[in-house]
Protein backbone atom coordinates (compact mmCIF):
# COMPACT_ATOMS: atom_id res chain seq x y z
CA UNK A 1 0.00 0.00 0.00
CA UNK A 2 1.65 3.55 -0.85
CA UNK A 3 1.05 6.88 0.52
CA UNK A 4 -2.72 7.07 1.10
CA UNK A 5 -4.70 9.18 -1.22
CA UNK A 6 -6.77 11.23 1.37
CA UNK A 7 -2.98 12.07 2.80
CA UNK A 8 -1.66 13.08 -0.68
CA UNK A 9 -4.75 15.32 -1.08
CA UNK A 10 -4.15 16.85 2.24
CA UNK A 11 -0.27 17.57 0.92
CA UNK A 12 -0.88 21.25 0.74
CA UNK A 13 -3.32 22.44 3.39
CA UNK A 14 -0.79 20.58 5.79
CA UNK A 15 2.40 21.96 4.58
CA UNK A 16 0.35 25.39 4.97
CA UNK A 17 0.29 25.01 8.77
CA UNK A 18 3.78 23.86 8.76
CA UNK A 19 5.19 27.15 7.19
CA UNK A 20 2.84 29.03 9.54
CA UNK A 21 4.32 27.37 12.31
CA UNK A 22 7.83 27.33 10.45
CA UNK A 23 7.58 31.65 10.60
CA UNK A 24 6.89 31.36 14.15
CA UNK A 25 9.12 29.33 15.95
CA UNK A 26 9.24 29.19 19.65
CA UNK A 27 11.65 27.32 22.01
CA UNK A 28 11.64 25.13 25.05
CA UNK A 29 8.50 25.66 26.87
CA UNK A 30 7.59 28.88 25.59
CA UNK A 31 5.43 27.70 22.76
CA UNK A 32 2.18 28.79 23.70
CA UNK A 33 1.25 29.92 20.02
CA UNK A 34 2.43 27.03 18.54
CA UNK A 35 0.41 24.93 21.39
CA UNK A 36 -2.47 26.86 20.94
CA UNK A 37 -2.32 26.96 17.15
CA UNK A 38 -2.04 22.92 17.57
CA UNK A 39 -5.38 22.68 20.03
CA UNK A 40 -7.64 24.84 17.76
CA UNK A 41 -7.10 22.46 15.34
CA UNK A 42 -7.70 19.62 16.92
CA UNK A 43 -10.72 20.47 18.46
CA UNK A 44 -12.22 22.08 15.01
CA UNK A 45 -11.05 18.04 13.86
CA UNK A 46 -13.39 17.07 16.37
CA UNK A 47 -11.14 15.07 18.36
CA UNK A 48 -12.92 13.33 21.24
CA UNK A 49 -10.47 15.25 24.33
CA UNK A 50 -8.43 17.57 23.75
CA UNK A 51 -6.06 18.87 27.01
CA UNK A 52 -3.38 21.68 27.09
CA UNK A 53 -1.06 22.10 29.75
CA UNK A 54 0.73 18.88 30.08
CA UNK A 55 4.10 19.34 30.70
CA UNK A 56 3.54 23.22 31.39
CA UNK A 57 2.84 23.87 27.29
CA UNK A 58 2.34 20.25 25.93
CA UNK A 59 -1.34 19.45 24.57
CA UNK A 60 -2.87 15.66 24.77
CA UNK A 61 -5.63 15.19 22.38
CA UNK A 62 -7.93 11.63 22.62
CA UNK A 63 -9.66 10.51 19.21
CA UNK A 64 -12.14 7.36 19.57
CA UNK A 65 -12.48 4.68 17.17
CA UNK A 66 -16.10 3.89 15.83
CA UNK A 67 -14.96 -0.14 15.68
CA UNK A 68 -15.99 -0.15 20.34
CA UNK A 69 -13.68 -0.26 23.57
CA UNK A 70 -10.19 -1.54 22.41
CA UNK A 71 -6.19 -0.20 23.92
CA UNK A 72 -4.95 3.39 23.59
CA UNK A 73 -1.67 3.89 21.60
CA UNK A 74 0.23 7.09 21.69
CA UNK A 75 1.79 9.09 18.80
CA UNK A 76 3.90 11.82 19.69
CA UNK A 77 5.56 15.19 18.04
CA UNK A 78 7.73 17.47 19.22
CA UNK A 79 6.92 21.19 18.68
CA UNK A 80 9.74 23.57 19.62
CA UNK A 81 12.39 25.40 17.94
CA UNK A 82 16.12 26.26 18.04
CA UNK A 83 17.88 29.24 19.06
CA UNK A 84 19.29 29.49 15.31
CA UNK A 85 19.51 32.57 12.97
CA UNK A 86 18.11 31.06 9.87
CA UNK A 87 19.53 31.33 6.37
CA UNK A 88 17.40 29.30 4.36
CA UNK A 89 16.21 32.11 2.30
CA UNK A 90 12.84 30.47 1.93
CA UNK A 91 9.60 32.47 1.99
CA UNK A 92 8.29 31.38 5.03
CA UNK A 93 11.35 31.80 6.86
CA UNK A 94 11.84 32.25 10.30
CA UNK A 95 10.02 35.76 10.87
CA UNK A 96 11.86 35.87 14.44
CA UNK A 97 15.44 36.76 14.58
CA UNK A 98 17.60 34.11 16.76
CA UNK A 99 14.97 31.35 16.72
CA UNK A 100 14.04 28.88 13.90
CA UNK A 101 13.22 25.54 13.02
CA UNK A 102 16.19 23.82 12.28
CA UNK A 103 15.12 20.38 13.16
CA UNK A 104 12.08 20.02 11.48
CA UNK A 105 9.86 19.83 14.22
CA UNK A 106 6.96 21.96 12.36
CA UNK A 107 7.24 19.06 10.24
CA UNK A 108 6.87 16.48 12.61
CA UNK A 109 4.28 18.72 14.34
CA UNK A 110 2.39 19.02 10.87
CA UNK A 111 2.26 15.55 10.22
CA UNK A 112 0.70 13.95 13.26
CA UNK A 113 -2.27 17.09 12.96
CA UNK A 114 -2.57 16.03 9.69
CA UNK A 115 -2.58 12.41 11.27
CA UNK A 116 -5.07 13.72 13.66
CA UNK A 117 -7.69 15.25 10.56
CA UNK A 118 -7.96 12.12 8.60
CA UNK A 119 -8.29 9.97 12.08
CA UNK A 120 -10.77 11.85 13.27
CA UNK A 121 -12.43 11.76 10.01
CA UNK A 122 -12.73 8.06 9.73
CA UNK A 123 -12.55 6.41 13.02
CA UNK A 124 -11.23 3.35 11.18
CA UNK A 125 -10.28 1.78 14.29
CA UNK A 126 -11.18 0.06 17.86
CA UNK A 127 -10.16 2.01 21.02
CA UNK A 128 -8.04 4.88 20.83
CA UNK A 129 -5.47 7.20 19.27
CA UNK A 130 -3.64 9.57 21.76
CA UNK A 131 -1.87 12.73 20.03
CA UNK A 132 0.92 13.45 22.15
CA UNK A 133 2.78 17.24 21.03
CA UNK A 134 5.33 17.92 23.18
CA UNK A 135 7.37 21.20 24.32
CA UNK A 136 11.21 21.48 25.10
CA UNK A 137 12.64 18.44 23.26
CA UNK A 138 15.66 20.37 22.55
CA UNK A 139 17.24 20.34 26.08
CA UNK A 140 14.20 20.98 28.47
CA UNK A 141 13.25 17.49 28.77
CA UNK A 142 9.56 18.03 27.53
CA UNK A 143 8.13 14.53 27.16
CA UNK A 144 9.60 14.17 31.28
CA UNK A 145 7.46 17.10 32.07
CA UNK A 146 5.00 15.56 30.02
CA UNK A 147 5.10 12.04 31.77
CA UNK A 148 5.40 13.13 34.84
CA UNK A 149 2.06 15.04 34.71
CA UNK A 150 0.49 11.26 34.64
CA UNK A 151 -0.84 11.73 30.96
CA UNK A 152 0.59 8.24 29.95
CA UNK A 153 -1.93 6.80 33.00
CA UNK A 154 -4.69 9.32 33.08
CA UNK A 155 -5.50 7.82 29.27
CA UNK A 156 -4.25 4.60 29.34
CA UNK A 157 -1.82 4.12 26.61
CA UNK A 158 -0.49 1.41 26.32
CA UNK A 159 2.20 1.86 23.69
CA UNK A 160 4.18 4.97 22.05
CA UNK A 161 5.50 5.62 18.68
CA UNK A 162 7.70 8.76 17.57
CA UNK A 163 8.86 9.93 14.59
CA UNK A 164 11.92 12.02 13.44
CA UNK A 165 12.71 13.17 9.79
CA UNK A 166 15.98 12.53 8.90
CA UNK A 167 17.94 14.42 6.03
CA UNK A 168 19.96 12.54 3.45
CA UNK A 169 17.60 9.96 3.96
CA UNK A 170 15.76 9.33 0.70
CA UNK A 171 12.01 10.61 0.17
CA UNK A 172 9.32 7.58 1.05
CA UNK A 173 12.43 5.60 3.14
CA UNK A 174 12.01 5.12 6.53
CA UNK A 175 15.58 3.72 9.30
CA UNK A 176 14.73 2.43 12.41
CA UNK A 177 16.93 -0.46 14.76
CA UNK A 178 16.30 -2.52 17.74
CA UNK A 179 17.52 -1.61 21.00
CA UNK A 180 19.64 1.79 21.53
CA UNK A 181 18.86 3.60 18.44
CA UNK A 182 19.96 7.18 20.07
CA UNK A 183 22.39 8.22 22.68
CA UNK A 184 22.06 9.31 26.27
CA UNK A 185 23.83 12.68 26.64
CA UNK A 186 25.36 13.85 29.81
CA UNK A 187 27.33 16.81 30.72
CA UNK A 188 30.36 17.89 32.38
CA UNK A 189 31.69 21.10 34.16
CA UNK A 190 35.26 20.96 35.55
CA UNK A 191 36.74 23.54 37.62
CA UNK A 192 40.91 22.92 37.89
CA UNK A 193 42.36 24.98 40.96
CA UNK A 194 45.96 25.77 40.45
CA UNK A 195 47.67 28.60 42.20
CA UNK A 196 48.64 31.29 39.27
CA UNK A 197 51.72 33.93 39.13
CA UNK A 198 53.33 35.75 36.49
CA UNK A 199 54.19 34.21 33.41
CA UNK A 200 57.18 34.09 33.79
CA UNK A 201 57.88 32.25 36.82
CA UNK A 202 56.06 29.39 36.06
CA UNK A 203 58.02 27.43 39.00
CA UNK A 204 55.79 30.02 41.53
CA UNK A 205 52.92 28.56 40.22
CA UNK A 206 50.70 25.71 40.06
CA UNK A 207 49.95 25.62 36.17
CA UNK A 208 45.93 25.05 35.76
CA UNK A 209 46.38 25.66 31.95
CA UNK A 210 48.75 22.46 31.56
CA UNK A 211 46.91 20.66 34.05
CA UNK A 212 43.45 21.26 32.05
CA UNK A 213 45.99 20.00 28.79
CA UNK A 214 46.58 16.73 30.64
CA UNK A 215 43.16 16.44 31.98
CA UNK A 216 41.69 16.47 27.94
CA UNK A 217 44.39 14.05 26.82
CA UNK A 218 43.95 11.82 29.68
CA UNK A 219 39.55 11.82 29.62
CA UNK A 220 40.50 10.28 26.22
CA UNK A 221 42.03 7.30 27.54
CA UNK A 222 38.88 6.32 28.96
CA UNK A 223 36.99 5.65 25.45
CA UNK A 224 40.23 4.01 23.55
CA UNK A 225 41.91 2.00 26.06
CA UNK A 226 39.41 1.49 29.25
CA UNK A 227 36.46 0.68 26.80
CA UNK A 228 34.79 -2.01 25.02
CA UNK A 229 35.70 -1.06 21.43
CA UNK A 230 32.23 -2.45 20.66
CA UNK A 231 30.07 -0.22 23.48
CA UNK A 232 30.06 2.75 21.60
CA UNK A 233 31.38 5.97 23.79
CA UNK A 234 32.15 9.41 23.31
CA UNK A 235 33.94 12.16 25.73
CA UNK A 236 34.15 15.71 24.23
CA UNK A 237 36.04 18.62 25.84
CA UNK A 238 34.05 21.33 24.12
CA UNK A 239 35.09 24.42 25.59
CA UNK A 240 37.94 25.32 27.59
CA UNK A 241 38.09 29.43 29.74
CA UNK A 242 41.06 30.34 31.66
CA UNK A 243 43.35 33.72 32.01
CA UNK A 244 42.72 36.93 30.91
CA UNK A 245 46.52 38.09 30.25
CA UNK A 246 49.40 36.47 27.92
CA UNK A 247 52.13 37.11 30.96
CA UNK A 248 49.35 35.88 34.13
CA UNK A 249 49.05 32.05 34.84
CA UNK A 250 46.20 32.01 36.24
CA UNK A 251 44.52 30.15 39.63
CA UNK A 252 41.93 28.72 37.70
CA UNK A 253 40.45 26.91 34.63
CA UNK A 254 36.99 25.58 33.64
CA UNK A 255 36.38 23.21 31.06
CA UNK A 256 32.79 21.70 30.07
CA UNK A 257 31.82 19.12 27.91
CA UNK A 258 29.73 15.86 27.05
CA UNK A 259 29.68 12.15 27.42
CA UNK A 260 26.97 10.13 25.09
CA UNK A 261 26.90 6.25 25.40
CA UNK A 262 24.57 3.37 24.06
CA UNK A 263 24.55 1.16 27.01
CA UNK A 264 23.17 2.05 30.74
CA UNK A 265 26.41 0.23 31.90
CA UNK A 266 29.10 2.27 29.90
CA UNK A 267 27.52 5.32 31.09
CA UNK A 268 27.74 4.58 34.87
CA UNK A 269 31.43 3.68 33.97
CA UNK A 270 31.98 6.88 31.83
CA UNK A 271 31.04 9.02 34.60
CA UNK A 272 32.78 7.11 37.45
CA UNK A 273 36.27 6.78 35.31
CA UNK A 274 35.72 10.53 34.19
CA UNK A 275 35.87 11.89 37.95
CA UNK A 276 38.71 9.15 38.95
CA UNK A 277 40.77 10.50 36.04
CA UNK A 278 40.27 14.02 36.70
CA UNK A 279 40.61 13.58 40.49
CA UNK A 280 43.84 11.46 40.02
CA UNK A 281 45.56 13.74 37.07
CA UNK A 282 44.67 17.39 38.94
CA UNK A 283 46.65 15.68 42.11
CA UNK A 284 49.26 14.40 40.21
CA UNK A 285 50.21 18.03 39.12
CA UNK A 286 49.46 19.78 42.63
CA UNK A 287 46.37 21.02 41.92
CA UNK A 288 42.89 19.99 42.52
CA UNK A 289 39.26 19.59 40.92
CA UNK A 290 35.85 20.26 40.98
CA UNK A 291 33.31 18.30 38.96
CA UNK A 292 29.94 18.90 38.20
CA UNK A 293 28.43 15.46 36.40
CA UNK A 294 24.91 15.91 34.75
CA UNK A 295 22.61 13.49 33.45
CA UNK A 296 21.07 14.05 30.62
CA UNK A 297 18.79 12.00 28.42
CA UNK A 298 18.43 8.50 28.88
CA UNK A 299 19.27 6.05 26.00
CA UNK A 300 16.28 5.85 23.04
CA UNK A 301 16.08 2.50 23.48
CA UNK A 302 13.49 0.63 20.86
CA UNK A 303 11.02 -2.45 21.80
CA UNK A 304 11.65 -5.25 20.13
CA UNK A 305 8.28 -6.27 18.74
CA UNK A 306 7.03 -2.57 18.61
CA UNK A 307 10.14 -2.08 16.35
CA UNK A 308 8.89 -5.13 13.97
CA UNK A 309 5.72 -3.68 14.04
CA UNK A 310 6.75 0.07 13.38
CA UNK A 311 8.89 -1.46 9.90
CA UNK A 312 5.84 -3.51 8.50
CA UNK A 313 3.98 -0.16 9.07
CA UNK A 314 6.54 1.67 7.11
CA UNK A 315 7.19 -1.25 4.35
CA UNK A 316 3.05 -0.76 3.61
CA UNK A 317 3.65 2.77 3.21
CA UNK A 318 6.97 3.27 1.54
CA UNK A 319 6.95 -0.18 -0.35
CA UNK A 320 9.04 -2.90 -0.85
CA UNK A 321 13.22 -1.89 0.27
CA UNK A 322 12.42 1.17 1.32
CA UNK A 323 12.53 0.42 5.87
CA UNK A 324 16.55 -0.07 6.81
CA UNK A 325 16.07 -2.30 9.63
CA UNK A 326 20.02 -2.19 10.49
CA UNK A 327 20.37 1.15 10.72
CA UNK A 328 23.39 2.34 12.95
CA UNK A 329 22.98 4.11 16.29
CA UNK A 330 22.26 8.16 16.80
CA UNK A 331 25.13 9.70 19.24
CA UNK A 332 22.78 12.11 19.18
CA UNK A 333 20.16 12.56 22.10
CA UNK A 334 16.68 12.70 21.76
CA UNK A 335 14.17 12.39 24.93
CA UNK A 336 11.18 10.77 23.43
CA UNK A 337 13.66 8.05 25.16
CA UNK A 338 11.70 8.51 28.67
CA UNK A 339 7.90 7.75 27.35
CA UNK A 340 10.12 4.56 26.22
CA UNK A 341 11.31 3.98 29.63
CA UNK A 342 7.94 4.05 30.59
CA UNK A 343 5.94 2.04 27.93
CA UNK A 344 6.82 -0.05 24.64
CA UNK A 345 6.98 1.33 21.70
CA UNK A 346 9.68 2.83 18.75
CA UNK A 347 11.13 5.19 17.05
CA UNK A 348 11.70 5.74 13.81
CA UNK A 349 13.12 8.07 11.05
CA UNK A 350 11.61 9.40 8.02
CA UNK A 351 13.57 10.56 4.65
CA UNK A 352 13.09 14.62 4.13
CA UNK A 353 15.99 13.90 1.22
CA UNK A 354 18.50 16.06 0.17
CA UNK A 355 18.37 18.56 2.05
CA UNK A 356 20.84 21.20 4.74
CA UNK A 357 21.41 18.90 7.71
CA UNK A 358 19.60 19.26 11.32
CA UNK A 359 20.77 21.89 13.32
CA UNK A 360 22.01 23.90 10.01
CA UNK A 361 21.01 27.31 8.88
CA UNK A 362 20.19 26.96 5.94
CA UNK A 363 17.53 23.83 6.84
CA UNK A 364 14.06 23.36 6.36
CA UNK A 365 11.65 20.46 6.32
CA UNK A 366 10.80 18.80 2.92
CA UNK A 367 7.47 19.27 2.51
CA UNK A 368 7.45 15.92 0.61
CA UNK A 369 8.07 14.10 3.33
CA UNK A 370 4.39 15.32 4.69
CA UNK A 371 2.47 12.60 2.86
CA UNK A 372 4.73 9.70 4.06
CA UNK A 373 4.69 10.78 7.69
CA UNK A 374 0.51 11.33 7.75
CA UNK A 375 0.58 7.67 5.78
CA UNK A 376 2.67 6.40 8.61
CA UNK A 377 0.75 7.66 11.42
CA UNK A 378 -2.43 6.33 10.17
CA UNK A 379 -1.60 3.18 8.92
CA UNK A 380 0.30 2.74 12.62
CA UNK A 381 -3.16 3.56 13.95
CA UNK A 382 -5.69 1.17 12.09
CA UNK A 383 -3.57 -1.67 11.95
CA UNK A 384 -2.34 -1.17 15.62
CA UNK A 385 -6.13 -0.72 16.56
CA UNK A 386 -7.73 -3.43 13.93
CA UNK A 387 -10.92 -4.76 14.99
Amino acid sequence: MPVLNRAAEMQEEVAGWRRHLHEHPEILYDVHKTAAFVADKLRSFGCDVVETGVGRTGVVAIIKGRLGEGPVVGFRADMDALPILETSGKPWASKTPGKAHSCGHDGHTAMLLGAAQYLAETRNFKGSVALIFQPAEEGGAGALAMVEDGFLDKYGIGQVYGMHNSPGLPLGRFAIRKGSVMAAADTFEITINGRGSHAAQPHHSVDPVLVSSYVVLALQSIVSRQTDPLHSLVVTVASIHGGEANNVIPDTVTMGGTVRTLLPETRDFAEKRLKDVVQATALAHGASAEINYRRGYPVTFNHDAETDFAAEVAGKVGGPNTVDMAMAPHMGAEDFSYMLERRPGAFIFIGNGDTANLHNPAYDFNDEALPYGISYWVTLAETALAA
